[in-house]
């Protein structure tokens, strides 16, 4: 696969054209995902993955991005190379270990969020019973308590479903990669909720900012969980 890739590239690059037009895709791709990820770092949620994620995507084609992320990485990886030996483990070991307990973060994140007022919902009908109205918004339209939702959905539902299947024994990051996956699933849904922010509005497809980003963490999730099916203990049958 990966040399069927090389070539197809290499054909690509004698198009100059071509050329051009795939690397400014790959450019505006990735320059997309890289600021949807420093905007949402102070939030909670994985906002560094997505950084490296566009990185990731911009170093596919621009030599900068390919240094600042070979840099990020190596400290990245050297940081949770020592966690690792501290604790006797590898690094998708460590990374199953956490995963289920994130969700805690996240509920607490997003009640805050409802308790400051901040990350109102979409207006709602007004004979909808837990509607409110949210002074923040600068209107007095009932809108839908958004942060309660992201706090039951991504927040408990999912620490009991990553806790229930964290119970059995399984491959190495598929825990991890069932916590993308599920977080980016139920963010996803939450979002049709959540009012999108002013200076962006709705996207492409009718889509928020935040269920764009949801699509590549629900790609890597499931990537990584696959990966770990080679690991993954065999079921006896007995």
């Amino acid at each position: 696969m990966k040399d069927r890739l090389t070539r197809w590239r290499e054909r690509l690059r004698q198009r100059r054209t071509t050329d051009l037009v795939y690397r400014t895709m790959v450019g505006i791709t990735g320059a997309v995902v890289l600021a949807g990820g420093i905007i949402a770092i102070p939030y909670p949620g994985p906002g560094w993955a997505i950084v490296f994620l566009g990185l990731g995507i911009l170093a596919t084609e621009f030599r900068a991005a390919q240094v600042v992320l070979a840099h990020a990485r190596a400290r990245y990886d050297a940081a949770m190379a020592w966690f690792a030996r501290s604790r006797g483990r590898d690094f998708l070991n460590v990374m199953d270990l956490i995963a289920p307990c994130v969700p805690t973060g996240l509920a607490s994140g997003r009640l805050g969020n409802f308790i400051n007022g901040e990350l109102w919902g979409r207006a709602a009908d007004p004979s909808l019973p837990w509607a409110m109205v949210f002074p923040q918004s600068g209107s007095d339209l009932p809108r839908h308590p958004s942060p309660l939702y992201q706090f039951a959905l991504e927040g408990m539902l999912l620490f009991v479903l990553l806790w229930v299947y964290a119970k059995k024994p399984r491959g190495a990051g598929q825990v991890a990669g069932a916590f993308l996956f599920g977080y980016g699933i139920l963010r996803f849904v939450a979002e049709f909720f959540r009012e999108p922010d002013d200076f962006l509005g709705l996207l492409a497809l009718g889509m928020s900012m935040g269920q764009w980003l949801c699509v590549p963490m629900v790609l890597l999730g499931a990537g990584l969980w696959w990966r770990g099916r080679a690991s993954a203990p065999a079921v006896s049958k007995a």
